[in-house]
Order: C-alpha cells, then structure tokens, then sequence
C-alpha cells in the first residue's frame, strides 16, 4: 500500500509517544470498512447534493459573480463546503467535486487572502473582523486549512489539491499577519488544531505560534459575557488553571485539540497536562455511557456534574466527533489506552448512531430515551433521522470522520506496531505489516496475520479493551501466556509471513449501573456486550405493550441471540416483567410499608444495538430500564 497518513501526524520532534501507522486499509466487508464504504457510496455524494440545493456553493458564487440571489443558511456555511471537500480527499473521490469546489475557493478569494462568503457579502464587510465572538470567521478559516492538510496528505501531486494548499496558505497567512501579536480569539476554537497541523504539513513555524497564541489568549474575557456568560466560550479561566470542563461542548473538545497539538510540538508538559485534567473531568461526571456528552439544549453545553438526563441529552454528533479526535491525540501523546477505550465506545455507539443504516439521513442530537408520543417534528428533537439540518455541522463532520477513519486504527514505528481499534483490513508500518480478520464487534475473535519478514525481532501490541476479563492469545495455533501489560498484550519476536495471532476478547452480555448521583438513571440497568450498548425499542415489544411500562428482572441472566438477517448480527434476550397499563396510575402516590416484591407478568423482551436504533419505524426507545422492584 502506499502511505495515506491521516489527520494527525506529529511531527518527529514532537514529545508523543506513538505515531500514527503508515498505510491503514479498512475492507469493506467489516464494520468499520462498512461505515468508510457507505461513507464513499452514500454519504458524501449526498452531503455534496446538499451544498446545492442548501444554497453552500451558490453563497461562494454570489462573491464571484456566478450567482445572484440573497446568502443562504447560516454565517458560517462555507465550513459545510470544506468540511466536505476534506472527506473527498481523505475518500479518494475527490474528481469533479474537488476540481470544480477548489476552482471556486480560489476564485471567491479576496487579493489578501480572506475568504468567507457571508462576510465577503457588502451587506457584512465592514463587520468583517468586527464581531469575533460571533462570526466563526476563524472557525471557517480553520476548516478550509484542514481540507488542504488532506489535499496535501492524500492527493499532492493534484492540480486541485495544490490549489486548495495555496488557498489556505494564503488565509492562514493573513491571520498569522493580523493576529500574531493580537490578544483576540475567534468564539469557537477549531483554528488551533487546523494551525498546528497545516505547520506540520509546510514546516512554516508561524502557523504553530500563532496556534499557540490563540490557546493561550482564551480565558481572559476578550470574547465579553455573551448570551451566555464567558464559561460558554472557554474564555472564563485560562486553560492552563481551569479545573473542569464548562460551555459549549464542541468549542472545547475543539479547544482541547488544539491544546494537545501545541503541546507535544512545543514540549509544553504543563499545557498537556491540562488537557488531560480537563479530559478526566468530563470522562468522571459529564459523559454518557454511549461516549456522548452535552446534557443541555439551551447552550449546548455540558451540565452540572452527573447531570446526564438521557430523554433530554443533548450529545450532538460533532461532539462526539470532536471527543474522538481528541481522545486520539491524547493517545498519541500518552500511549494510555485509556485514550483507545474511550475512542472505540464513542465510535460504536455516540457517533455510530448519528447515522441511518443507508447513509442519508442523521440525528444532530443523540437521546438515550425516546417516550413514546414523543413529537419528534422539529429538528431539535427529532424522533427519525433527518437527510439534512438548517445548521447542518454534522453530517459533512461525519463525512470527514469516517473518510479518514482508516487513519486512527493503528500506530507503528521502529519498535513494531500497536493495534487500537479492531476491524478488518491491512496496516503497514515500514518493514512492519499485518492482515486483521474479524467480525468484532459482532464476534469475540481477531486474527492477525503476519504480512511481511523481518530480520530483527520486533513487537507486536493488542489492545485489550477495559471492559473484557480474560483475554486470551493463540500464536500460530499454540496458546500463549502473555499477561495485559498497560492494556495491551504485546508479543515481541524475530516474525514470518503467514505468522497468525489470534486474539480471543470474551465478551459476555453485562448490565451496568450508573453512579448514585446520576439521578435520572437511578435504579435503572443499562445492557452492554463488548463495546456496544444495547437499547430496547418499541418495534421489538410484546404486542399491546408500551416501552414505558418494561422493568428489567435483573435476577434472571441474559441471553445473546445471533442473527443471518434483520436489524442486528447480535441481540440481546432480556428477562423482564409488564406493568399493566390498562388501569391509570396517579402521578405520585404513597409508599406501602414494606416494599412488594416484582409485579406483572414475566416476558422477554429484545434488546438491539444503540447505533441502530430508528432504522425500521418511529417510535419509542430507551437505554436506561428501571429495575423491577427490590432489584434496585
């Protein structure tokens, strides 16, 4: 294969302890190649559909003259564009798109390097520059400068690509010229990251400064109070001394992204700890259970702590985009596999399930519960996945995840390679390469076989996920006594083509129980196998049975059925009790004297995988079940 490095590449005086692989392929026939292949067949040409019909590319025609009319959607539109140009390249798919798209950006583009539709606009250009704490001027900026690190990455040698690296260039540059010495920050941070990285493509160290200055000026009130005070900016306390993470979510996993970056290409252990602080604050009282996080619509923002209602979370897709990105950085610069852990839960389950089985259609907003009567007609809340959003961040975030999505499987360097995420495909890494078979997460077993000689030993290392007990090594058909060492099981020796590993992850049915001071999902049981959360939705109840009134017999086990056909490869048999709702209940009423044991008649209910939740009808869902009574 030839090397397709992905979004984040260290450079080699960076302080990280891992690098990504070199070369990653994803087949299609598994989980995570499904996602790319659908990504590719379904998703992208259908985000590029809806740049036109939304009116995203005419807004950039407007500036050139190719179209009239009034600016359409939102003031920061053009990321829609770019955040979709980005995905084309990582995809490989960047023809006509890519041609045309990059063609456009440099003919939209202001002789000093600014370029933003809604502020190129004559009715907003004396605004230009004028309202930071609003516009997304850099925001937009930054997601035009990660295009062009996949332009660059993926396809250098193409006119389109050169061209799209010449228009970010050029925009980075004027902000490098206006805000190298300048106490201001654009409201949401996404500039950082994209600054570090468009550094480590050219070597140009001023983009890095520059980075580094916008990280270090949030938290000092430039942005002013807002609608909702400076905590929703991340501008309320400097990074480097705040204790927990506050505000809009996306703004800062963004923010901490952009952290991670400055910090390991600058060796500034302090600012790295940071973020870890922060990281381990949301992960400890501000994340569900599916990876996601943000428990209020109002700000977007994440709650109080262990305030995590899951008919009300808000777990908007980019956020859990943006976790994942981070996750992968702190990995990079740690090694810690509680990094991967974290990446593989928010993958399969908080931004898996954004997406509708055939790729056209998302949830902006991730509920865990879903009532039944619930009215899920408006955008905010809706009860279905929607082709397309009046804001419409996630959908081409999720296009440019899952195009690059090969990219945060592995690392490799000198010493061998280290496996993160498990799906099948090929990984390479100098002499160092490997084939991974496997249906994970459907089945417990991985095989990897060796795909290259080496002269010299060198050591191949497995992820051992923090949920699974007893992990187990076949190498070349003999079993192997290697014990976890940091979460992984690493196996060094002089390898051979054709030497195959496998690696055995049991994966028993389990239900878990949230922390006590997380109130709206107390006495209540959540169904996990492996990395997958399971939920019960209306299409399996029994006939004539509302969701609302199942109550989980946790006394009795749980069985796993497996499946050549329907919604799932894998469901869960859930033992459970009916409450009758024929008969109104009050509101509230008073307890017995002594609690009366479990009541209704016993059944057994399926459970499906979270991510494929809404795939077949509208109707209602739940993660959290209570518990039938004393099973509390």
């Amino acid at each position: 294969m030839t090397e397709n490095l992905g979004p984040v590449v260290p450079t080699a005086d960076a302080i990280g302890k891992l690098h990504p692989a070199a070369a990653v392929r994803l087949d299609p026939d598994g989980l995570l190649g499904g996602w790319q292949q659908r990504n590719i067949d379904a998703t992208l040409p259908h985000c590029v559909t809806q740049l036109d019909e939304y009116g995203n590319l005419d807004n950039l025609r407007r500036v050139t003259g190719d179209a009239d009319g009034e600016f359409r959607g939102f003031w920061f539109a053009d990321t829609d564009v770019h955040k979709t140009l980005e995905a084309a390249f990582w995809s490989g798919t960047a023809s006509a798109f890519a041609d045309e798209t990059a063609a456009l950006l440099e003919k939209a583009q202001d002789a000093d390097g600014y370029l933003d539709s809604y502020y190129q606009d004559p009715v907003n250009r004396a605004k230009q520059w004028g309202e930071l704490h609003f516009s997304h001027e850099m925001y937009t900026a930054g997601h035009l400068i990660q295009a062009a690190v996949a332009a660059a990455r993926s396809a250098p040698d193409t006119p389109a690509a050169q061209q799209v690296v010449a228009v970010a260039r050029r925009f980075a540059d004027l902000l490098v010229l206006r805000y190298a010495s300048s106490q201001e920050v654009d409201g949401h941070p996404e500039v950082e990251t994209a600054l570090a990285e468009l550094y480590r493509v050219t070597g140009h160290r001023p983009y890095l400064d520059l980075a580094a200055r916008f990280v270090e000026n949030r938290g000092h009130g430039v942005l002013g109070e807002g609608r909702f005070g400076p905590a929703y900016y991340q501008d309320h306390e400097p990074l480097r001394s705040a204790a927990e993470v506050t505000g809009h979510v996306v703004r800062q996993v963004y923010l901490l992204a952009g952290a991670v970056d400055v910090a390991v290409e600058t060796g500034d252990q302090e600012l790295l700890d940071a973020t870890i602080r922060l990281w381990d604050s949301a992960l400890a009282s501000r994340t569900y259970i599916t990876g996601g996080q943000g428990s209020r619509h109002r700000d977007e923002a994440y709650g109080d702590a262990y305030e995590l209602p899951p008919d009300r979370a808000y777990a908007e897709t980019c956020a859990a985009i943006g976790n994942f990105q981070l996750a992968w950085r702190l990995l990079l610069a740690t090694g810690d596999v509680k990094y991967a852990d974290e990446m593989e839960r928010v993958l399969h389950n908080g931004i898996a399930g954004s997406t509708a089985a055939g790729g056209t259609a998302f949830f902006y907003s991730n509920p865990l519960q879903l009532r039944t009567g619930h009215d899920g007609s408006h955008e905010d809340a809706p009860s279905q996945r929607l082709t397309w959003y009046s804001c419409a961040c996630c959908p081409p975030n999720l296009a440019r995840l899952m195009a690059s999505l090969h990219a945060y499987v592995a690392t490799g360097g000198p010493s061998g390679l280290q496996l993160h995420l498990y799906g099948s495909g090929t990984v390479e890494h100098g002499e160092h390469a490997v084939q991974v078979e496997t249906r994970y997460p459907w089945d417990e077993q991985v095989t990897v076989t060796v795909a290259s000689t080496s002269a010299e030993p060198w050591t191949l290392a497995l992820r051992v996920p923090a949920w699974c007990d007893g992990a187990r090594l076949r190498v070349n058909g003999t079993p192997a006594r290697v014990e976890p060492r940091d979460g992984y099981l690493r196996l060094e020796r002089i390898w051979h083509l054709g030497d195959e590993v496998q690696l055995i992850l049991p994966m028993p049915s389990r239900l878990v129980a949230a922390h006590p001071r997380v109130d709206a999902s107390r006495g209540a049981a959540a169904l996990v196998r492996g990395p997958l959360v399971y939920c019960l939705e209306q299409a399996d109840m029994p006939a004539g049975t509302v969701l609302e009134d199942v109550e989980l017999s946790a006394s009795s086990p749980l069985a796993v059925a497996f499946h050549t056909t329907g919604v799932a490869p894998v469901t869960l048999r859930v033992p459970a009790r009916l409450r009758s709702s024929h008969e109104p209940q009050p509101l509230y009423r008073d307890l017995p004297a002594a609690p009366h044991g479990p009541s209704g008649p016993a059944a057994t209910v399926t459970a499906i995988p979270y991510f494929l939740w809404a795939n077949r009808a509208s109707g209602a869902m739940r993660i959290w079940i209570p518990l039938a009574a004393q099973e509390t």
